[in-house]
């Protein structure tokens, strides 16, 4: 049987281990430190097309919006067939985009919602200041295409599913053309590489109209045909991944930043965007479209 006295000392040998498993409270401003965390930024995914990149509109575009939402935009540059399919994965937050039929299908099966028109600009077709196929003359873009394929010119295509390799396959469909052979070669490249690529061949290629000017200094391809309306329209939409369908989006932020790509603030960027370094903005914001509808 253990004595009172061992009793007692036991009991303060207990005490003490106790007393040394319970931890400090933490010493500093815990209120600071809180607030600290909380006011980290948001983090978003963007995923859109080459020629937003390229150009340089999102460097002005995106920085403003960061700064007054406190937020942290990652972009994903890649073509518009390549972000839809980013998105329709959930692996983006919201899209900024130029291909519509492809779109309008994305949205029709549930993968975004709140497609929202916020700009457009017109794609071009350049090459060779000499223009070998002869196509300043085109009576339209699918007479301009059918001159270049009869001439067998050199025409590199992106190739990569983009918005802008999607327009460009419509107009040889509806010139009834498969374009084949050693003077057309696809690169599967973004715009700018496209372009240099071409620069490179002195062959023709369809562009957008800003991610040309913003490249025209450096090369020596010129704008040979813009005149047609149908083939040559080409309109930009935000959307939002679908919540419903990836419930970790964020798209509350999504949906922050397509109300400022139609603000009044978010439009005057666009409406300005280049004046200063290509004497002329490279797209047109929605605000001005007047009757320039988009679907």
């Amino acid at each position: 049987m253990k004595s009172p006295f061992t009793k007692i000392i036991l009991l303060l040998i207990l005490s003490s281990l106790i007393t040394g498993c319970v931890q400090q409270a933490p010493t500093g401003n815990i209120t600071s430190i809180a607030t600290s965390t909380i006011s980290g930024p948001q983090k978003m995914l963007l995923a859109t097309t080459t020629s937003t990149c390229d150009t340089g509109l999102l460097d002005v575009f995106n920085k403003r919006f960061e700064q007054e939402n406190n937020v942290e935009i990652s972009t994903i540059c890649e073509g518009t067939g390549k972000a839809i399919a980013t998105g329709e994965l959930g692996a983006a937050d919201v899209l900024m985009v130029h291909a519509v039929q492809a779109e309008i299908k994305a949205v029709a099966n549930g993968s975004f919602i709140n497609r929202t028109y916020m700009m457009y600009n017109y794609f071009v077709i350049i090459g060779p200041e000499n223009d070998p196929a002869g196509i300043r003359n085109a009576s339209n873009a699918t007479d301009a295409f059918s001159k270049i394929a009869a001439k067998q010119s050199p025409f590199i295509s992106r190739g990569d599913n983009s918005g802008t390799h999607i327009m460009e396959l419509s107009i040889w469909k509806a010139a009834n053309i498969t374009p084949a052979g050693a003077w057309y070669e696809s690169v599967g490249k973004g715009m700018g590489d496209t372009i240099t690529t071409s620069d490179i061949k002195n062959g023709y290629t369809l562009s957008d109209r800003g991610t040309y000017l913003a490249m025209k200094g450096k090369i020596n391809l010129r704008i040979l045909f813009e005149s047609d309306q149908k083939y040559l329209f080409n309109p930009y939409h935000v959307m939002a991944v679908n919540p419903a369908k990836f419930p970790n989006v964020k798209y509350d932020l999504a949906m922050k930043y397509i109300n400022y790509a139609t603000s009044a603030q978010g439009q005057d960027i666009i409406r300005n965007y280049g004046k200063d370094k290509f004497g002329e903005a490279l797209f047109v914001p929605e605000e001005d479209a007047g009757n320039v509808t988009s679907p």
